[in-house]
């Protein structure tokens, strides 16, 4: 087996893609599969250890999500949280019954007995419940070693059969000492190596691509933002000038971002950037389109179709690279397990079904700081690799409604004045994602003794890890105070601001 990766079966929760980051967290390589991965498969990854995600089905419910029972004969750990912990259970000669109530939010777990699992962990320490069917019986070969006031076997090990359960999740941040926990599985319990890196995963990187693409070019979708420079860097290093990168305007980028990125990429990166203006074939697609979705696909559809005829003054073109990263595929499409559709990003959800190259995509399995790690690591400048997330079908999702020049334009002034005051207030840093909204709606108003009857904007902050939970920042009052002003007197088009104070979930991020 190999003592340096874990594989995580996903059940369906929303929460699974926060276990993998916890177990990478540590220095170990975590990967995500389907609760029904062949058996076969699971043997060939060889895992050094195996967790079992939670999920929102009760496991005496039809069709719900079932593991192969030849899991538990593989002789290395598995872990079971919550809905992992009930499959495991049944499987193991136990009773799982629902509970006259369901537990969810914060408990107190009452540690009964120290083990290598439970090690450094409080009594009474927080936990974060999510469940409504509880174990009831259980063979003499577990341990029953944690509960809670509304659950008595919360925690449940068997040294002898490399099973344990916990009915907590302990991924969540919620949890107080959820990362000992998990610690303790992956270096007490299942003696795994901490060798996962940035530095190592470029070096694999590279090598996987040289042998890939062999002698053919590939075409790179550059968007400008974080995550396709960063892989331009990679494929650069990788491949050299094989590497054919392409940057499009759109017609709904940032204020400028054309003309000062096609300088940043040739003059401080060295890449050789073909630079398209195809702004106006993408804002004619999207014209009286008000549907997000059809926005995504339409905008993914044309950034292809633009690629398509860059491409065919290089002859022909085998692979086509794109920034995906992890949590674009989650919420595109339940591709890792029985989680629902959110939305589809234009990477994912809006390519075409068939097209003429193969798909390199290095960073689909990364979050965004795994991203950021590696940028730093190329050498990319700090200022860069902290920008804040760009959707890849840009204002055009954040303009509400059908999408127009006007409202670009009128989108784009207010988004540079909430980036100029961000700088001045020294806020960026502390700020994971930061944009305006443009509504489709107007209101009456009032400037210099005039009525007007304009579009209300709002003003989005949001801190962040991953960008897979979000939490509303909290501006200084002057700092609100000065971006509304300045707003509504400089930005012809908007007579109205509002601040958005939701997080994530429920809302996502992005409106749309």
């Amino acid at each position: 087996m190999d003592k340096s990766k874990v594989l995580i079966l996903d059940f369906g929760s929303q929460y699974t893609q926060l276990i993998a980051r916890r177990v990478r967290e540590f220095g170990v390589y975590s990967e995500i599969v389907p609760f029904n991965h062949e058996i076969d498969k699971i043997r060939d990854f060889n895992a050094g250890a195996i967790i079992l995600s939670g999920g929102p089905s009760s496991v005496y419910e039809k069709d719900a999500p079932q593991i192969d029972k030849k899991i538990l004969e593989l002789g290395i750990p598995v872990l079971g949280i919550c809905y992992g912990l009930q499959l495991l259970a049944i499987h193991s000669g136990m009773k799982v019954k629902g509970a006259k109530e369901r537990e969810y939010g914060h408990a107190k777990l009452n540690i009964l007995k120290k083990t290598l699992l439970l090690e450094g962990l409080k009594d009474n320490t927080s936990v974060w419940m999510s469940h409504g069917d509880k174990i009831s019986d259980y063979p003499d070969d577990f341990l029953i070693t944690g509960s809670t006031k509304n659950t008595e076997i919360a925690v449940i090990e068997s040294d002898k059969r490399k099973i344990y359960g916990v009915q907590f999740h302990p991924e969540v941040v919620h949890t107080k000492d959820g990362k000992r926990l998990i610690s303790n599985f992956l270096f007490k319990i299942s003696k795994l190596k901490s060798n996962w890196t940035m530095k190592s995963f470029i070096e694999t990187s590279v090598k996987s691509i040289r042998t890939k693409v062999g002698k053919e070019k590939v075409i790179l979708g550059l968007s400008g933002g974080v995550d396709s420079t960063v892989l331009a860097l990679l494929l650069k290093k990788a491949i050299g000038d094989q590497l054919i990168p392409v940057f499009v305007d759109n017609g709904v980028l940032r204020k400028n971002e054309f003309t000062s990125l096609m300088k940043k990429f040739k003059d401080d990166l060295g890449l050789k950037v073909i630079g398209v203006d195809a702004s106006e074939d993408f804002l004619n697609k999207l014209k009286n389109v008000k549907d997000p979705e059809k926005k995504r696909k339409i905008i993914g559809r044309t950034f292809i179709e633009v690629f398509a005829r860059e491409a065919k003054q290089f002859g022909k073109i085998k692979y086509f690279s794109q920034g995906t990263l992890y949590p674009d595929v989650i919420e595109s499409v339940s591709v890792k397990g029985p989680a629902a559709t959110i939305k589809s990003h234009h990477n994912v959800g809006g390519l075409p079904e068939k097209m003429d190259w193969e798909l390199i995509e290095p960073f689909r399995e990364l979050f965004k700081d795994e991203v950021r790690a590696i940028g730093r690591e190329l050498k990319l400048d700090d200022k860069f690799v902290n920008r804040h997330p760009f959707p890849g079908p840009g204002l055009a999702i954040r303009i509400l409604g059908a999408v127009s020049k006007k409202k670009v334009r009128i989108l784009q002034d207010a988004d540079a004045i909430l980036k100029e005051e961000l700088d001045n207030f020294n806020l960026y840093n502390e700020i994971w994602q930061s944009f305006v909204v443009l509504l489709p709606i107007k209101t009456v108003g009032v400037m210099g003794d005039v009525r007007t009857y304009e579009y209300v904007a709002t003003i989005r902050l949001v801190t962040s890890v991953d960008g897979m939970t979000a939490d509303w920042y909290y501006p200084p009052e002057d700092f609100l105070r000065t971006v509304s002003t300045r707003m509504v007197n400089e930005v012809k088009g908007i007579n109205r601001i509002t601040y958005d104070m939701t997080s994530k979930p429920p809302g996502t991020i992005e409106w749309e």
